[in-house]
């Protein structure tokens, strides 16, 4: 723990006594979604936690600070905020001098998890490796992030815009797991296949628990990034997204749009392509996420075994 964190009590004390903890995110609803749906999503994340017998964790930045585990009237100030920033890892010690309220990314959001004891965290898609990055190197700081920070992530793929290829390929030379749980193919986010496959699957939240709990045993760094498909009745239709997205990279070169406003652009044109059906689909794969994490939380604080770890 450090001194330039604000733990909320009843996150500590959980952690402390080995009760299960959810870490979630602030950029869904800072950056990701729009008003009031922001507000309802976020609200909504929590009590599914707490429903499953959990404690959730929101965590983000207030007034310069990284807080794990803000309060209702600390969300509603992010949520609100016209001027709020987003901050991954290297912008959280600039918060320090400026005092600006942030939205935590995943790279930001499992650092700051990790290093308050949370081990299990749920978010919608994960950044990646962009198209282009031969050339432009434009790769999202999650994937270094999620190396070095050893949490399980539960996420519905990589976000839809994203070289799921080549993500998935970088995930790999950095020796990040990636599990499907229930499925043999790697999700598309908005929909429940990318084309291509996983080679481990997983199907109950005792396995991945087990899988965890041989990483720390083994003393491995990386997160373990569980797969979770958009339910099926919930997906956006797979022949209608392809090509929206194309039409979204060209307006991305027809409107110059750069740097870390491209992805932002890219999900807002799919959300207005689809007369706000992929909307839809991300509240519903982000909510099915936010229950399986508290599922493996739960598993792992009743200590599920492994061979391996009762070796160890």
């Amino acid at each position: 723990m450090t001194p330039f964190l604000d733990v909320s009590p009843e996150v500590r004390d959980a952690v402390h006594d080995g009760r299960p903890v959810v870490a979630l995110e602030s950029t869904i609803f800072t950056h990701g979604l729009p008003r009031p749906r922001n507000v309802e999503v976020a609200e909504e994340a929590e009590q599914i936690v707490r429903s499953g017998g959990a404690v959730p964790a929101t965590i983000g930045v207030v007034r310069g600070r990284p807080t794990v585990g803000l309060t209702t009237e600390q969300i509603l100030a992010l949520s609100h905020d016209d001027d709020v920033l987003k901050a991954g890892i290297r912008e959280l010690p600039i918060g320090a001098v400026n005092g600006r309220n942030a939205g935590t990314t995943i790279a930001a959001t499992s650092q700051l998890a990790h290093a308050a004891g949370i081990t299990v965290f749920a978010t919608g898609g994960l950044g990646g490796v962009h198209h282009g990055a031969e050339t432009s190197f434009d790769e999202s700081a999650d994937l270094v992030a999620l190396a070095r920070n050893p949490v399980v992530m539960i996420s519905s793929g990589a976000k839809a815009v994203l070289n799921v290829h080549a993500t998935l390929e970088r995930f790999e030379t950095l020796s990040v797991p990636v599990v499907g749980y229930g499925t043999d193919s790697y999700p598309g986010f908005y929909v429940r296949e990318s084309g291509f496959r996983v080679a481990h699957r997983l199907d109950a939240p005792e396995e991945v628990a087990g899988v965890y709990r041989a990483q720390r045993a083994l003393g491995l760094p990386s997160a373990l990034l569980v797969a979770n498909p958009v339910p099926q009745e919930e997906q956006l239709d797979p022949s209608l997204l392809q090509g929206v997205i194309e039409r979204a990279w060209a307006a991305v070169d027809e409107e110059k749009v750069e740097g870390q406003q491209v992805t932002p652009f890219l999900l807002d044109f799919i959300r207005r392509a689809t007369g706000g059906a992929s909307l839809d689909a991300n509240v519903a794969l982000y909510r099915s996420n936010v229950r399986l994490a508290t599922e493996v939380a739960g598993a792992i604080a009743a200590g599920v075994p492994t061979s391996l770890v009762e070796a160890a």
